[in-house]
Formats: C-alpha cells, structure tokens, sequence
C-alpha cells in the first residue's frame, strides 16, 4: 500500500510551506517535493507605482530582510536615473549603503543561526520538540543565547543608524543615501559599553564559528551526509574574485569547479538565466540557458559564495576560508549542512568589514548623492548578494515614470531546485525501508530544508495555478485513484 506523507507546517522557516513525501509498497521513497503554498505577487503589486517608490514598497517582501530588497530595488533605480550601477556612487552613498547591507547580513545570519538551526545541533534531530527551539536553547545554553541576542540586536543598530529604522527604513534613495552617520554613532558602534561594539562583535563571531567547527569535528555523520550531493553554485564576485555582497559579476561554477558563468555583468543575466513554472508550487525554478532545465540549476547563499569566490579580503574570515577550503582539498563543497559553517564566516567577514567601514571618514562626511541630471533610462537592474544568496531586481518604466514590469529573481527561488534535492536525499536516507515513519525522520527533512535558510515569504510570486489534487481511498486506507487538474 502507497503512503503519503505530508510535514507541515515547516517550522523555523520564514514563511509558509510543505513537504509531501510519497512511499511505495516497500516503503522506498519514490517522490518527495517541497511544496510553497503562498502567494504574495510584488511583481505585480508594484506596477503603474512611480519607479522611485520601489525601494521602498519591496522591502514589505519579508520582515528578515527587507535591507536586501530595498538596496536591490535601489542599485536598479540608480539605473534608471542615471546614476550608475555598483560603484557609480559617491564614496560616501556606497559606503553607507554597504554598510546598512553587512549589517543586515550579520543580523539575518545570526538570527538564523542561533534561533533558528542551532537547536536541531545541541538538542539533537530527535530531541524533544517542546525543548528543541529559542526557548530550550536561552533554558539550557543562556551564554549563548545572550549573545545572539546581543549580536543580532548590534547587527539591527546598523540598520536603524543607516536606514532610518530597524525595519522597513528608507535610507538608500535615487542615486546614494540620505545621511550621514553621526560621531555619536560611530563612537558607540566602535567603542560602546560591553558588550555592543565591534571587537565584541568580532570575538563572538569566532566564538561561534569555534562551535561548529567543534560541534562538526564529533558530529561528521550528519554533517557531512545529510542531503550533500553535488551541483552548480552562482554568485557575485568582485572582478579580483573576492567575496563581495554589495557588487561584482556574476560567476558561476560547476560541481568540479568549472566556471559555467565567466564573470559576466549582471545586467546581462536574461542571457544566461531562465526560470520555469511548474505547477505544483508558487515558487519558480532558476536554471543556466546553457545547460537547460534538467542541468542547470545550481545553489546560491554561503556555500555557493565559498565555492565560487577565490579569496575573502578581510584576514580572519581568510583565515577561516582556507580551513573550510582545505577541508575538501579545494574542491567544491556539496555538503548542505556546511552552509552553517559557510555563514558563520560570512558573520566574521561582516564584522570585519563593519569595523573597517566605522573607521572610515566617509561615513560623516562628503556628498551623498550623485548628480542625475542625465537623461533618464527606461529600464534598471540590480544585483546584490543577500543573506541567502543572489538576489536580482529588474524594473521597466513607461513615458510617465511608472513601473510597468517587475521582474524579482530572489535568493529562495535561486535555491528552489537545491532544496527539492536536499528534500528528496533526506526523506531517502531517513524513510527508505523504515516500516514506521516517526518525527526524528520527518524533522531531518525540516533540517536538510533549514539548511538554505529559506524566505519562502520572499519567493512566492509564480505564474499559474495550484493543482487540484482528488485521492480515493477505499475502506482499508488504500488509494484506488488520484487525480490531479493542471498537474504536470
């Protein structure tokens, strides 16, 4: 007798979604898919919008990581008004807006660390779920909850500093920032009463990463073999192939380590990237034209970022780099469950890099914005890498600077493939043969899918409907027929 299973809600997710997992007679797993089961539409909400409103309308997208949203909707307006892409920004606008950015990623790592995977490590798989969450870990672990507090609270200082406010500010605007950072702000981040300021930040994210790596060096079972399998990854890179989340090119390599993207300017991407809509989840599918829909697909996020960029240029997180690096003797790492240790570096290198930015004189002084008096263009694009991976905002306006196309390529929808795999691996190698299926099973899955650290809030904006799906099950709990309406 066939069985379904179905895990949902997904918890410690940002978002709504499920698993369905179908098992055959012997008890193998013969389908499993991650289904998104919202709907949100910004694609289209932000049409006939003025094209200046959209750095701030999209930010309402997610509540985790409205920064990343904002800023990318900001780098395609600069587009627009003729601002240049990137690095066309007055010293001051750039650096303001990287560091509004690395602070969001350093909050958002951290939120998802600590809160949200740290519990499935200290407590175990099958630990008990009343105690396996935030709460068990502030009973059981209160050192190290404190200081997640603490770090994601320094992390959400920077944003309100840059941004205007902690969520949903308005900081970056056509063509640069809208302020400064004070002296006062910039004393307190620096030099603050312990523990918030940023040589606290920077010992507690090697504190952190001191953990897993420890955690990892008993626990090699599950952190190396659940769902590892290979692929391609995609990111930014500076064009040294430095890591770089605010700007860069965009490479991409395969399971080998072969460059399948050549460094290309993101503005091209619709030359290189397509996405396919099936009909069983709001969320699209990603893959390279060049190796098609059944090949193409590949990661982004901290992993695929350590895979694809040749150096971090802060030292500590280089430092860091090379030991994740040597671990596979510098070979592209396909194991999902190193995407903990991968955006743990990354926390490190953002602390790094905030330090040096609050010690830059440009922060409090010098011009904001760049002229735009130049004609303004019809169309922007722009890319940066948020915290779960590659993120893409393309906007079209008409004759009166209206948005009249959106097209959002969001870090989830990037992973969607990945995660289905990562699903699909962990629901073979709990499930396959197992004559009951119990919660420790069913919550590896949860594991392999928090992994990606998904925003399905984020990424739900497919076009199509949701299948109909009809079961008939006789007496003895047996499927007689299934039916499905515009199923594939």
């Amino acid at each position: 007798m066939s069985k379904k299973i179905t895990i949902e809600p997904l918890t410690r997710v940002e978002g709504h979604g499920k698993v369905t997992i179908h098992l055959d007679d012997q008890n193998q797993v013969v389908q499993s898919r991650l289904h998104i089961v919202e709907f949100r539409g910004f694609e289209r909400f932000v049409q006939g919008r003025p094209y200046w409103e959209a750095p701030v309308l999209v930010q309402r997208l997610c509540g985790i990581c409205p920064v990343s949203h904002h800023l990318a909707a900001a780098k395609a307006i600069d587009m627009i008004v003729g601002a240049g892409s990137g690095s066309g920004l007055t010293p001051s606008g750039e650096k303001m807006r990287r560091l509004m950015h690395y602070g969001q990623i350093f909050q958002s790592h951290v939120l998802h660390f600590f809160h949200l995977a740290s519990p499935d490590l200290l407590f175990g798989i099958g630990g008990d779920p009343a105690l396996r969450n935030i709460v068990g870990i502030a009973i059981e672990h209160k050192e190290m909850a404190v200081q997640a507090v603490m770090m994601r609270k320094f992390g959400q200082e920077i944003i309100k500093a840059t941004a205007g406010k902690k969520i949903h500010g308005t900081g970056a605007i056509p063509g640069g920032i809208n302020k400064h950072l004070t002296e006062a702000e910039k004393d307190s981040f620096l030099h603050g009463v312990e523990p918030m300021n940023i040589d606290r930040m920077i010992d507690w994210s090697l504190t952190a990463l001191d953990f897993f790596k420890g955690y990892h060096a008993e626990n090699k079972g599950i952190i190396d073999n659940l769902a590892a399998f290979p692929s391609n990854c995609v990111s930014l890179v500076r064009k040294d192939g430095g890591l770089d989340f605010y700007h860069g090119v965009l490479r991409g390599i395969d399971a080998h380590g072969a460059k399948i993207l050549d460094d290309i300017d993101y503005q091209n991407y619709l030359d290189y990237i397509d996405e396919e809509v099936r009909s069983w989840t709001y969320m699209k599918f990603p893959y390279l034209k060049s190796l098609g829909k059944a090949k193409g697909w590949y990661r982004v996020g901290p992993l695929a970022r350590m895979n694809t960029a040749d150096f971090i240029p802060t030292p500590l997180a280089q430092r860091e780099f090379e030991v994740f690096k040597a671990y596979t003797n510098g070979r592209p790492n396909g194991m999902s469950m190193h995407q903990h240790w991968a955006r743990l570096i990354e926390v490190l290198h953002c602390a790094e890099v905030m330090k040096e930015l609050l010690n830059d004189p440009d922060l409090l002084s010098g011009e904001l914005t760049v002229s735009t008096k130049r004609a303004k263009s019809r169309e922007g694009i722009g890319v940066l890498e948020a915290p779960r991976g590659t993120l893409i905002h393309h906007y079209q306006i008409d004759n009166n600077d209206l948005i009249k196309m959106a097209n959002l390529i969001v870090s989830t929808t990037h992973n969607n493939e990945p995660m289905n795999v990562a699903v699909n691996s962990a629901a073979k190698q709990f499930m396959n043969g197992q004559p009951e299926i119990n919660a420790e099973m069913m919550n590896a899955v949860e594991v392999a899918i928090r992994a990606y650290d998904p925003c399905l809030s984020c990424s739900t904006h497919a076009l199509g409907k949701m299948p109909l799906e009809i079961n008939l099950i006789d007496s003895n709990d047996r499927l007689i027929v299934r039916r499905f309406k515009n199923d594939e």
